[in-house]
């Protein structure tokens, strides 16, 4: 209990012994409350200690769990990577000859569903096709007479009995094969007058004392570059059927002598093929020398062209000398390096409708069905529309149009922009996109490039022609493996164009390469379909 100032100063005057007491007892309490407050202040200190070490522990745990949040959506960003990769191995497990641009040699023993509808045409001929089988011959070449002599019955002579009736069965077979030589004797004679020696003249054909003649010189061509037989089996041929052994230089020799004759035709051929109207173009590799090179082929339905380069883009082909002065329409499998040259092009709709395809059978997208049943509506129409008329009704091309850009658009809203296929560590370059995108991309960027066969009916729905002339060189490479030359590589594709062209133009092949030894090869006139 506090003492007040009057008490304090009666107790100094009784007992002074109290008052220091007192004192120092105050003096104790207040230390001893001194140090209960700083008791209490390091009470406070510690458990602000404790409070910022529990933020630091907060904002550590706040810490990972954002790093696992991080770590979940990039988890299940990869989880939805791999899972778009299996989709496409799957596809591409599914892909074949039907549903891609893959050759059908790649299918293997795969069961390849056929895309010919059933009972859309009946088996074996066709309606108006033009048979053809053996038939007897008016004249032929050799007759040979079964007579009676003496009846089977009676045993009495028909020696001098004129036949009643003679029944006549033909046999088509060939002679025996034999080399026939010929042996060309120049005379020489000296003037009785004068003494000077004359000579004979040897035909012009005939330089050595010991050469194969044009007939035989073709043979060996037709044999090589058109049946695309290897040199040894050539050789073993020739042994076979002529009992001749003939060595592989002659051949190659034949071929050479042959590439040297054909230098104008194909550079008649090239001028063609720059005049034309629509032209089509492919490429393909070929090894030459076990180098990777690349064969380019130019072509029409009359003309074909072959040239093979060490590259495959713009450098090959203006080596070509054709597409850079090409202005008509270009027909070609959408690769970028053919849109730049000036000419009008066409994309090939057999690789669209083959992508299509896979889409739908691999991904089960509808836009490319939808896209697929179009173009072949499309192709129909037009093909019945040549039979009267040079070109579609503009309401019809007009009602085409709208309906392939709807399509595209429900494409694209199966298929967003932000693609799943983009990697889930950014890098840099264009990103990958689904397949469907990318022919969506196509579809819409090169839209009157596709539909180019629907505005124009000289302009074809697809590149197969191209295809067509590039698969036996294909042969070849699966026949031989390789070129032993890029020389080799020159002579095969002049003499196969030359050959191409021949055929197409209807002319005898054989005959064709007789005519080349002897320096009058068959030469196309003009563009538009005419040939000499």
């Amino acid at each position: 209990m506090p003492l007040e100032r009057e008490e304090i100063r009666i107790l100094c005057q009784i007992n002074s012994d109290v008052i220091i007491a007192f004192i120092e007892q105050q003096e104790a309490t207040i230390k001893q409350q001194g140090a209960t407050i700083e008791q209490q202040e390091a009470t406070i200190e510690q458990q602000e200690a404790t409070i910022e070490q529990q933020g630091a522990t907060i904002e550590q745990q706040e810490t990972t769990i954002k790093q696992r949040e991080a770590t979940i959506e990039q988890q299940e960003a990869t989880i939805t990577h791999l899972e778009v990769q299996i989709t496409e191995l799957e596809a591409q497990r599914k892909q074949t000859s039907r549903n891609s641009n893959k050759p059908p040699s790649s299918d293997g023993f795969k069961k390849v569903k056929n895309q010919r509808k059933k009972g859309e045409r009946a088996p074996g001929g066709q309606k108006g096709h033009k048979g053809k089988t053996l038939e007897m011959v008016d004249n032929p070449d050799h007759v040979e007479v079964h007579t009676v002599n003496t009846c089977e019955k009676c045993r009495t002579s028909l020696k001098d009995v004129k036949p009643s009736k003679v029944h006549k069965r033909q046999v088509h077979d060939v002679p025996p094969l034999t080399i026939v030589v010929t042996e060309y004797q120049a005379e020489q004679k000296a003037c009785p007058n004068c003494g000077h020696d004359n000579h004979g003249d040897f035909p012009p054909e005939v330089k050595y004392p010991l050469q194969y003649g044009v007939n035989l010189k073709a043979l060996m061509v037709y044999l090589c570059i058109y049946q695309l037989l290897p040199y040894n089996r050539a050789c073993e041929t020739f042994l076979d059927l002529f009992g001749r052994r003939i060595s592989k230089a002659t051949l190659v020799k034949a071929v050479a002598e042959c590439f040297e004759n054909l230098a104008g035709v194909e550079a008649r051929i090239r001028e063609l093929l720059v005049e034309s109207q629509v032209i089509h173009v492919d490429e393909t590799g070929m090894r030459v020398s076990g180098i990777r090179h690349w064969l380019h082929v130019v072509s029409t339905k009359l003309f074909t062209w072959y040239g093979h380069h060490r590259k495959r883009g713009s450098e090959a082909m203006d080596a070509m000398q054709i597409l850079p002065r090409f202005k008509g329409t270009l027909v070609h499998d959408c690769w970028a390096p053919y849109f730049h040259y000036p000419s009008r092009h066409a994309i090939c709709n057999a690789h669209i409708l083959r992508e299509l395809t896979g889409i739908s059978d691999n991904y089960g997208q509808k836009w490319s069905t939808m896209m697929h049943d179009l173009l072949d509506e499309i192709y129909k129409t037009v093909e019945e529309a040549k039979l009267h008329v040079t070109a579609l009704n503009p309401q019809q091309i007009l009602e085409f149009v709208e309906r392939y850009r709807i399509i595209v658009h429900l494409g694209l809203e199966e298929n967003p922009a932000e693609s799943p296929l983009s990697d889930c560590i950014p890098k840099r370059g264009r990103k990958k996109q689904s397949k469907a995108k990318n022919l969506l991309d196509r579809c819409q960027k090169f839209e009157k490039e596709i539909l180019s066969f629907m505005y124009d009916f000289t302009i074809p729905f697809s590149n197969n022609q191209a295809e067509r002339d590039i698969r036996m060189v294909k042969l070849q490479q699966k026949i031989s493996g390789t070129f032993r030359s890029d020389e080799g590589a020159h002579w095969f594709c002049r003499v196969r164009g030359y050959l191409s062209t021949v055929k197409k133009n209807d002319v005898p092949v054989l005959t064709s390469l007789v005519n080349a030894f002897k320096g009058n090869p068959f030469v196309p006139s003009c563009s538009n379909g005419q040939a000499e």
